[in-house]
């Protein structure tokens, strides 16, 4: 009898399955999952098409050596300043004594959390550059997700993220983050489409409703305006027109049933969004009342308004279509505001998708009639009667709408719309296969999205980044780097990563008057005007350095008379002066 209960409980036991063999199999389970595949696909996708980011994470930066330092520092500045004094994270390390620096330019305010992460010059190139292949990798899995949400075939998704987050127009902003941090766009709106039950091809499904899904639709429509308002205010704007509609239809469609945690969640997510949205605007408003001159002007959104045929010119860093523009590119006041190809091939799936699609006639109308107008309001003041009837009415009766000097950008929604409409054809020809040749031809209905990814293909430069002239930590600050202009200063500002000390230079979106004089009065340093000058300001330390070689300040520092100035100035190297002006 014991034997035979003995044999018993080991048959139990050798039958019961391993432990480390269901693990397997829960994990095989969870990475062949849709969401998961498009996840990685995204990711691998977005570092093959900015390569060689990956390759150069510590020592090199997408496009050049200016606004990516510049972001750099930013994200870089958000985490140092929510570790070590969150009350004060609007008043940077840079610009002094000038107040709410980080709202000089959108302030990646998002990206803090990476910030955390590191310390240092070398930390936060490497940060930039995993965030900069994020990016892509987010717009892509996002649009992946607002398509299959809507009722695109996996097919069809495909094209609408790779156009979304691929298309040619965006390699002209491979050294601006915040133009390129477009994934929580689509994500956010997947999100909602699927907490409110919604899809293209169904409409409103009471039964598929998923609250949850729509708070986090929320909660990352609100993350995506903490990344800056270049791209979120028009978002806002979209958000609302949606939530207006939606409004209009409940009321007009007899008031169908709505869940009360369903709209409880929306109340809460709205009211999240809107809080987020009016205390990142508070430190801008600070400074347009400071700075009355930083207000953009109808001359800025003329100069950066594209002609009609900016849709068919390609940036120059583009590897299929860069040198066939170039011709094109040379009438044009700002190339890389106005070369806004969105992919030929993208372009010609809409047209099709137009045609024939797994949308309706309606649907197709509306995305039409969207694209349209996008296209109308991207092109600014260059458009029927110079904009005053289209771009201009925004730009005069929306909140905050004349803060954007740059209607091009709004080639986002283009791109995402086109996207869309694109998707529907894809999608038909997915379902009108014949059921015994289907899985060939499903395999084949991936050449689409993939000629739209090649389209993608950048030659974007990756120059080395240049080593400080001096270690920053050791400054006596506030310090002044010379010589100072735009570009050398958004140098300098990714030097002081390395600790952070105050500095009088700046360079970003917007030049305060008071960094502007200072550039100007600082000219013949070091002489008695300029040391007066910065004493007064409350500067302690001046560095020259020899970048470029033999710069007029570097000569300067090597022969002045500082026993006369009441100056004390050591030569650290070759190559940098430290003054003391105290």
């Amino acid at each position: 009898m014991v034997d035979e209960n003995q044999r018993s409980r080991t048959a139990l036991l050798t039958d019961r399955p391993h432990a480390g063999a269901v693990f397997g199999v829960r994990l095989k389970h969870w990475l062949t999952r849709e969401p998961v595949l498009a996840a990685g696909f995204s990711l691998l996708a977005a570092i093959v098409l900015t390569w060689p980011t990956l390759a150069g994470l510590t020592d090199t930066i997408p496009q050049d050596t200016a606004d990516p330092l510049l972001q750099a520092w930013q994200v870089a500045w958000n985490g140092h300043a929510l570790l070590s004094d969150p009350g004060n994270l609007w008043q940077t390390n840079a610009f002094f004594p000038a107040k709410d620096a980080l709202a000089f330019s959108d302030s990646l305010l998002g990206y803090a959390p990476a910030g955390l992460i590191g310390n240092g010059p070398v930390a936060a190139l490497v940060r930039y550059n995993l965030l900069f292949i994020l990016a892509y990798a987010l717009a892509c899995a996002g649009g992946y997700a607002l398509a299959r949400q809507l009722g695109a075939s996996w097919q069809g998704a495909a094209v609408t993220g790779f156009a979304f987050a691929f298309a040619p127009w965006r390699l002209a902003h491979g050294g601006h983050l915040n133009i390129l941090s477009t994934g929580g766009i689509a994500l956010a709106l997947a999100m909602l489409a699927r907490g409110h039950g919604f899809s293209l091809r169904e409409g409103y499904r009471p039964d598929r409703v998923r609250p949850g899904w729509a708070l986090a639709g929320w909660l990352v429509a609100a993350w995506q305006m903490t990344l800056g308002f270049g791209i979120g205010l028009p978002f806002a704007y979209v958000l609302a027109g949606v939530v207006l509609v939606s409004v209009i239809r409940w009321f007009t469609t007899g008031r169908p049933p709505l869940r009360n945690r369903l709209f409880s969640f929306d109340v809460a997510g709205g009211a999240a969004f809107a809080l987020t949205s009016i205390l990142m605007g508070l430190p801008y408003l600070r400074v347009l009342t400071a700075n009355p001159d930083a207000r953009r002007s109808l001359w800025d959104v003329d100069v950066h308004s594209p002609p009609w045929y900016g849709f068919f010119l390609a940036p120059n860093e583009s590897a299929i279509w860069g040198d066939v523009s170039e011709r094109g590119r040379e009438g044009l006041a700002a190339p890389a505001e106005m070369t806004l190809l969105v992919g030929l091939i993208l372009i010609t799936l809409a047209v099709f998708g137009l045609t024939v699609s797994a949308w309706s006639r309606k649907t197709r109308v509306w995305l039409t009639v969207g694209t349209a107008v996008s296209v109308i309001l991207a092109m600014g003041t260059k458009v029927f009667g110079d904009g005053e009837y289209t771009y201009l009415l925004l730009y005069h009766y929306l909140p905050a709408w004349d803060a954007i000097r740059t209607p091009s950008r709004l080639v986002v929604w283009t791109t995402l719309l086109l996207g869309l409409l694109a998707a529907g054809g894809v999608t038909y020809l997915c379902e009108r296969a014949p059921r015994r040749n289907r899985p060939l031809v499903s395999v084949a209905l991936l050449l689409p999205a993939l000629l739209v990814l090649t389209e993608g293909a950048n030659r974007t430069a990756h120059p080395e980044v240049p080593t400080s002239p001096v270690a920053m930590r050791i400054l006596r600050s506030p310090a002044l780097i010379l010589p100072s202009d735009q570009i050398e200063d958004q140098q300098t500002m990714f030097f002081s990563t390395d600790g952070f000390p105050v500095l009088a230079n700046g360079g970003s979106g917007f030049l305060p008057k008071i960094t502007d004089e200072l550039r100007q009065r600082t000219k013949n340093f070091p002489d008695a005007a300029s040391a007066a000058y910065l004493r007064q300001l409350g500067v302690r330390t001046v560095v020259v350095h020899n970048r470029p070689r033999n710069n007029p300040a570097f000569q300067r520092a090597r022969s002045a008379p500082l026993g006369e100035l009441n100056i004390v100035g050591k030569r650290v190297d070759d190559d940098v002066y430290i003054f003391s002006l105290e």
